[in-house]
């Protein structure tokens, strides 16, 4: 295949723009995913402090909520991508190469909104739940 060949109609080289989004974010995630994994395993009681109410605390911060968003949206485009890469090199048939990436991007944009939702609508303690529910360290309401 060709340069020409992977440029749209604008002349933009997107396999060129992956190359460098793979890169790039795979910097960003090293970063935070070391960040993740200290902040949870080390600190404090390590492991041994990791319930639902050591989540429902992080996700309760906006530091974190913005923290676990970039680790989520940037981990699923790359792997994305990387699967995408993959169906370019070993799937020859253009209408299996095709729907393979339909189903790679429907999958991720699927898991991207729900993960998304999941930590910033989160709510370990919501208003007017029978007390019998809710978690332990909820105040009664």
């Amino acid at each position: 295949m060709t340069a020409v060949a992977t440029r749209g109609k604008s002349g933009t080289n997107w396999e060129k723009w992956g190359w460098i989004y793979m890169r790039v974010s795979g910097i960003l995630l090293v970063v935070l995913i070391f960040g993740h994994l200290f902040t949870n395993l080390m600190v404090g009681d390590g492991i041994h402090a990791i319930d639902f109410g050591f989540v429902g605390g992080k996700l309760a911060q906006p530091f974190w909520q913005v923290w676990d968003t970039l680790l989520l949206w940037l981990a699923l485009i790359h792997g994305a991508n990387g699967m995408r890469t993959i169906v370019n090199d070993y799937v020859t048939k253009q209408g299996a190469a095709k729907a393979l990436k339909i189903a790679l991007f429907l999958a991720a944009a699927l898991l991207i909104l729900l993960g998304t939702l999941v930590v910033w609508t989160f709510e370990p303690c919501p208003e007017g739940a029978d007390p019998a529910l809710l978690a332990s360290f909820c105040s009664a309401q």
